[in-house]
């Protein structure tokens, strides 16, 4: 995980706010540089004369993740003043994986594109051969050639502004109030400007449509594999969703069926390249005793999705491995009226993340009996949230509806791994801070498996028809909606998020499997009254029954809440707005 800063004027160089910085650092906080680059401009007027340069500034931060050493950013080649900011895990290129820091493995395979004498089009789709969560901005010293972009999921966060003279800013996090109108670079191709003439790109409130006929070029993801020319289009790592809406056979799932089975294949190499070879940090802070330090930890409501990564991390990691568990309960006084009635720990208790949690807690102790299972209570008053209210609203920039915000404080907390728990071996409660620098999420299953409310409505009202146009919308628009936002806000601690849902891999199966092999909404429940698997909950069916395979019941059986809603951060300021309200 790192942290991006360029910026690109026709006066000056122009170094990051002491704000930015800050939220920089905060991201990467085991190294920070800056590079600066003046870039010579022939001026076709003056005969190829050299005109007035333009003044490039790169600004890294890193969290080393990756290899046996830290790897400072940007990176360098002093022979060409070639140029590269790399945030993002490139865990495979050509479906090789990768070793050793990533980041230099990415530099090398663009440097040799330009050693090459390869054109535009030959970077770009080196780019397309990563596998892996990314945001970049790379600058080709030979040609003076400028390329940046995100993943084709946008799972990590690249903003792009004016300054007040109009230069070019790119950046993971923003100063809003202090620079000019915020956007985030599309999660749909990459970006490459030609900077040997001198232009500068227009500003960001002019449309997209002319910034990137007039200024800069856009390679654009194609809707099918292998679609389109060379040049025009990148190849994306998955199929489009399967929208087959045909007949099948009237077999129900059961734990047997190969959709589990691949399923469960799938979650298990998407979560060995997540969860293995994480660097090993010393005790410090708040943890107590320094026998069970926990490397990875789990963004951990209880339900389903997280409960799923945590058991089968267990099979992966040596049993003598504390793995945490990271769950965040709100003081709500929309909620909590009668506060005196509901004083100290019963606020949070009574949280519908908090009892689920303890449950699933409680399952994952008695199917694997073997492992250090630390739950870490995160318990945020309604006090505190309010004192973070701004830091939360600037990260999650330039998003900003009350429902951005709620389920912006739910990560906010958890990430930050500050909380209690229980000491199994005094029974006693004390202060804890999560030592872990990656963190898990469950985020996609729902978009990728139908568990919404909404994809079981859809279904209701329009069959295998509807429910595949809503989870087609909610795969298009995951990187514009939460990708981006949630990279800014869980980043802020020093933590890594991965997402093993995500993985192109799995996506790649996900997709092109039919509907009918991932939900169960048309299920026969004629057998339900003798088989307890049978009559799980539809949404999500071949992911219940991957629990239920795994000895976790009580945990396939977990209907899905919403964050905002399981954590208490909804409508905390008057119960009358709407999640679309913007905020003030």
């Amino acid at each position: 995980m790192c942290g991006i800063f360029f910026s690109l004027g026709r006066d000056a160089y122009r170094s990051p706010s002491e704000h930015v910085l800050k939220l920089l650092r905060n991201r990467g906080p085991d190294s920070v540089k800056e590079v600066r680059v003046e870039i010579e401009v022939l001026d076709p007027a003056l005969d190829g004369s050299i005109s007035e340069p333009l003044y490039a500034t790169f600004v890294s931060s890193v969290l080393a993740l990756r290899g046996e050493y830290i790897v400072t950013q940007p990176l360098v080649d002093e022979a060409t003043r070639s140029v590269l900011c790399w945030n993002g895990e490139a865990w495979k290129i050509d479906d090789n994986p990768v070793t050793g820091n990533d980041s230099e493995h990415v530099f090398s395979l663009l440097l040799q594109d330009c050693e090459a004498g390869f054109d535009q089009d030959m970077v770009v789709q080196s780019m397309m051969h990563i596998k892996g969560p990314y945001a970049f901005v790379f600058y080709d010293g030979r040609r003076r050639r400028l390329y940046f972009g995100r993943d084709c999921l946008g799972r990590r966060s690249l903003l792009k502004s004016t300054g007040p003279t109009g230069d070019l800013i790119l950046s993971s996090v923003c100063d809003k109030g202090v620079v000019g109108q915020w956007s985030e670079i599309e999660a749909d191709g990459i970006h490459w400007l030609d900077l040997s003439s001198g232009v500068i790109p227009v500003s960001a409130t002019e449309s997209k449509e002319r910034h990137i006929q007039n200024i800069a070029f856009h390679v654009a993801y194609a809707q099918e594999a292998g679609c389109g020319e060379v040049g025009s289009q990148l190849s994306l790592p998955y199929p489009p969703l399967n929208k087959s809406v045909a007949p099948h056979m009237a077999t129900s799932l059961d734990p047997t069926s190969p959709s589990v089975r691949i399923l469960e294949e799938h979650l298990r190499s998407s979560l060995a390249l997540r969860v293995r070879d994480v660097p090993k940090r010393k005790h410090a802070g708040l943890n107590g005793s320094g026998d069970h330090i926990s490397n990875v930890a789990v963004l951990f409501s209880g339900g389903l999705d997280c409960t799923v990564l945590a058991r089968l991390m267990h099979d992966l990691l040596p049993e003598t491995e504390t793995i945490d568990l990271l769950n965040v309960a709100f003081e709500n006084p929309r909620i909590h009226k009668t506060s005196r009635a509901h004083d100290g720990p019963q606020v949070y208790d009574l949280c519908p993340d908090r009892i689920t949690a303890k449950a699933s807690h409680s399952e994952l102790q008695t199917v694997c009996p073997g492992r250090n299972w630390r739950l870490v209570e995160i318990n945020v008053p309604f006090k505190e949230t309010q004192a973070h209210r701004d830091t939360v609203i600037r990260l999650m920039h330039p998003h900003n509806t009350e429902m951005d915000l709620s389920i912006a404080y739910a990560l906010y907390f958890a990430c930050r791994g500050i909380g209690v728990t229980d000491d199994a071996a005094t029974t006693c409660i004390h202060d804890y801070a999560t030592p872990a620098r990656v963190l898990l999420s469950g985020l996609g299953a729902d978009e990728l498996f139908g568990g919404y409310q909404r994809h079981a409505t859809a279904f209701a009202r329009r069959g295998y028809q509807g429910l595949v146009d809503e989870l087609e919308l909610d795969i298009n628009r995951l990187g514009k909606r939460n990708l981006g936002r949630d990279d800014r806000v869980l980043s802020h601690w020093g933590r890594e998020t991965r997402f093993p849902y995500l993985d192109e891999d799995l996506l790649k199966w996900a997709l092109a499997a039919p509907v009918w092999e991932k939900c169960g909404f048309d299920q026969d429940l004629s057998d339900a009254m003798e088989d307890e698997a049978a009559a799980l909950e539809p949404g999500k069916k071949a992911l219940r029954l991957l629990a239920w395979k795994l000895g976790m019941r009580g945990v396939a059986k977990e209907k899905k809440r919403a964050i905002q809603f399981g954590a208490r951060t909804a409508k905390m300021e008057g119960g009358k707005m709407k999640g679309t309200q913007l905020i003030e």
